[in-house]
């Protein structure tokens, strides 16, 4: 239809009919269906942080008028076409003055187009340079005021108007030239960006004549203004001072992974992520890797989240995006990396909530084989018998694996991370064990998701890129108790710089935190729930270069608290805060008295006691027995069987006793327990303790039942396996039976070899007073 419209207008001049008849049979034109705009991504508080260009190269942003500054509209018009309202599509009177000026031969030409017609010479690119082309456009002038309103003129207008260099609409030029929103100029730079349009070669920044001409045409707009507004008369000596205009190579180019991975998904323009948090994230992690720079730290990423809303705050995601030489590109935050250790407290959250143990339930951390898997600490030493949030803390490896191969395989670490949405998982079998140590692939994004479940009473929810993403109520992957214990038990760890930090702010604002290194020392991790908020901090080189100097705790993790105490002192706020950290009534937890030494409930012979959280009808609690009280008679110091007729030869002590595997590791680990006095002549057959229990048995340790062993045909003969159980006191002896046939004897955690025979065997340990435990065992025989 637009070629209708000029070849009805091609000839040497136009009829009322013709004027008629474009009316009547072109359609209305939409006036900026068929243009195309910039991509531009701003923060949550409309603070740019890219301008791209358009299809055609241009700067051009759209703006509604609604949202422009009133000041620019009126000025504008004022400027251009103070009759707006009131005429047709083109001014009479301007174009006969016009006509007549250039009859006459006057030096300067004046102008007559009103903005209507600028609209038409743009939107359908007209040459209005001869008298044809001039009544082209006006007569698309009338045809777009016979179908368009006003405020859609405009509108279209304001946002395809030239100013200067390849920069068209208000709002492209605002943007550029001040940085700011077009309802957001002051009045003198709505009138900067009023004159422009009618000269923007000459008027723009950065042209030769740009002041003189600038400043003359909005002294003559000023003079106009005031007509009108003589309120405004403070202008003049406003418009007297220097005004910055930056240009486009001093567009912003901020958070440049986040907007790239935005561009490629074609998401809202308005992210979540908050400029300013963005700043402080960056120079801390720039003083940071200045000051790590003889350590050979080169690179970093961070990612800061909002539990409550999972709106993306700020993404790091390298040290520079320009550095060729670091790869500055890549974006580290969707890059998978190794995270060592800081996937555990996942498999402690699962072992609560499976009822495995509860923060202060004792574990082994000893030499121990998994099936042919054998984990060693980060420090090649153990520690013994320790504390679950102990070991946690600590990251002691051999207990995380015991958990980890003692969960539901249904509900282990590996089916979390499944469910979680991982994206570079292989298939479990991949993995193992090893998973509980780094082995399985993550991104610091996909951390920061996990640690945000936590804080969210065990629902994963989506992260929220842009403000306009919608809330996800989530998917619960753990309990509401399993995740608030492990927050509880992680804000338990010292800060590497713990000594500067006053004990009232680490009480009082806590942070839950753990790291990670990768095997070989190529990543270095830590990340930390705090406030509202989970920080995710990876230092490293994209390369996989190792780097000894790479461990979490004092590589990453002091880039972290200082990122974290720089947050904090940037929104210092008297008023109480609500975080993950509030025990709230919907949580089905109990507080108790448990024994400080076996982390059981504490009995009346516990001499020391703390408080402890377990989860009623989850968490294994049990009354302490390992605290009892004895007869010891005064004269020879050993232990009577009862209480004596005459008591006053003897006295009663409490006394630990320990099972035979810890009492060992306690050994080991140069923390020998005292043990309790021997008998005085046979030990009985019934109580070994006032108080105590005499039913419990032995336990097997090893093999661990459903074992499938599989044996290798041609070393049949060779083929042994460790049998290893616990006994009450390490004076018991263990007989051991394979089905019905007697195999030998023990001490208690001593191991007895089994020469393996293929079948299906019960394994059976019995002690000195008859009592037993048993394991069933496949042994398989394969080429």
């Amino acid at each position: 239809m637009k070629k209708f419209l000029w070849i009805v207008l091609k000839g040497a001049g136009v009829s009322i009919g013709a004027f008629a008849l474009v009316i009547i049979l072109v359609p209305k034109p939409h006036l900026l269906d068929e243009t195309t705009f910039s991509p531009c991504y701003v923060d949550r508080n409309g603070k740019l942080l890219r301008l791209g260009l358009a299809e055609d190269d241009r700067y051009r942003v759209y703006v509604p008028l609604e949202k422009m500054s009133p000041q620019l509209v009126e000025m504008t018009l004022l400027h251009e076409d103070r009759y707006f309202h009131n005429h047709a599509g083109f001014n009479p009177i301007a174009l006969m003055r016009a006509g007549w000026a250039d009859w006459r031969g006057q030096g300067k030409r004046l102008g007559a187009s009103t903005i209507t017609m600028q609209l038409a010479r743009l939107h359908y690119h007209l040459d209005t340079r001869t008298y044809i082309g001039k009544l082209c456009q006006i007569v698309a002038a009338i045809h777009m005021e016979a179908h368009n309103s006003k405020h859609e003129i405009l509108e279209a207008y304001l946002n395809l108007a030239p100013y200067g260099r390849n920069i068209e609409g208000a709002g492209a030029a605002s943007l550029i030239y001040f940085g700011k929103e077009p309802d957001e100029l002051s009045s003198v730079e709505a009138m900067t960006l009023a004159v422009i349009p009618q000269s923007p070669a000459r008027r723009s920044p950065g042209t030769t004549a740009h002041d003189q001409t600038l400043e003359k045409a909005r002294g003559i707009l000023l003079t106009q203004w005031l007509k009108s507004h003589p309120e405004d008369a403070r202008l003049r000596g406003v418009l007297a001072m220097p005004l910055e205009m930056k240009l486009p190579r001093d567009l912003p180019f901020r958070a440049p992974h986040l907007v790239e991975e935005m561009m490629a998904r074609e998401a809202e323009p308005r992210l979540a992520l908050d400029l300013g948090l963005q700043d402080l994230l960056e120079r801390q992690m720039t003083q940071y890797l200045s000051a790590r720079e003889t350590d050979g730290f080169k690179n970093a990423s961070a990612l800061l989240i909002d539990y409550r809303t999972m709106e993306v705050r700020a993404a790091v995601g390298s040290a520079n995006f320009r550095r060729e030489d670091i790869h500055g590109q890549v974006d580290g935050l969707r890059a998978l990396r190794s995270p060592g250790s800081a996937l555990k407290p996942f498999i402690y959250a699962l072992a609560m909530d499976e009822g495995l143990i509860h923060p202060n339930s004792l574990l082994k951390d000893a030499p121990a084989s998994f099936d042919g898997y054998d984990p060693e600490n980060f420090d090649h030493n153990f520690a013994g018998p320790i504390r679950a949030t102990d070991a946690l803390i600590q990251s002691r490896n051999v207990p995380a694996v015991d958990l980890e191969s003692q969960l539901d395989p249904k509900r282990n670490l590996y089916t979390l991370l499944r469910d979680a949405g991982m994206r570079g998982l292989q298939p479990e079998s991949h993995y193992g064990l090893t998973i509980a140590l780094g082995s399985a692939e993550v991104s610091p994004e996909e951390v920061g998701t996990l640690y945000a479940m936590l804080a969210n009473r065990g629902k994963l929810r989506p992260l929220r890129m842009t403000v306009d993403d919608p809330e996800n109520s989530g998917v619960a992957l753990l309990s509401p108790e399993a995740s608030y214990l492990t927050l509880d038990m992680l804000k338990d760890g010292t800060r590497p710089d713990a000594v500067n930090v006053p004990l009232l702010t680490r009480a009082s604002r806590p942070v839950a935190w753990k790291t990670g290194t990768s095997f070989s020392y190529r990543d270095a991790w830590s990340a930390g729930v705090f406030d509202n908020y989970v920080l995710v901090v990876w230092v490293g080189n994209f390369d996989g270069t190792v780097n000894p100097e790479f461990v979490g705790r004092t590589a990453a993790a002091p880039l972290l608290f200082s990122m974290i105490d720089a947050l904090r002192a940037r929104s210092i706020s008297s008023a109480p805060m609500e975080t993950c950290f509030d025990l709230t009534p919907d949580l089905n937890l109990r507080q108790v008295d448990l024994c400080a030494v076996s982390g059981m409930i504490a009995g009346p012979n516990c001499p020391h006691t703390i408080k402890g959280w377990f989860i009623p009808g989850k968490s294994p609690i049990a009354s302490c027995d390992v605290h009892r009280r004895i007869w010891v008679d005064n004269q020879t110091g050993l232990r009577l069987s009862g209480e004596p007729e005459n008591s006053s030869n003897a006295h009663a002590e409490v006394c630990e006793f320990w099972p035979s595997d810890l009492a060992k590791l306690f050994q080991a680990a140069g923390l020998p327990r005292k043990a309790p006095p021997g008998f005085s002549g046979q030990e009985p057959s019934s109580s070994v303790a006032i108080g105590g229990d005499a039913s419990k048995g032995p336990r097997i340790v090893s093999p661990k039942n459903g074992l499938i062993y599989h044996m290798r045909v041609g070393a049949m003969n060779d083929e042994v396996l460790d049998l290893e159980a616990t006994a009450e006191t390490r004076r018991e002896h263990l007989h051991w039976f394979i089905d019905a046939t007697y195999l030998g004897v023990s001490d208690p955690s001593t191991a007895l070899l089994w020469k393996l025979q293929p079948g299906q065997h019960v394994i059976r340990a019995v002690d000195d007073m008859g009592r037993a435990d048993s394991r069933q065992i496949t042994v398989t025989a394969v080429e």
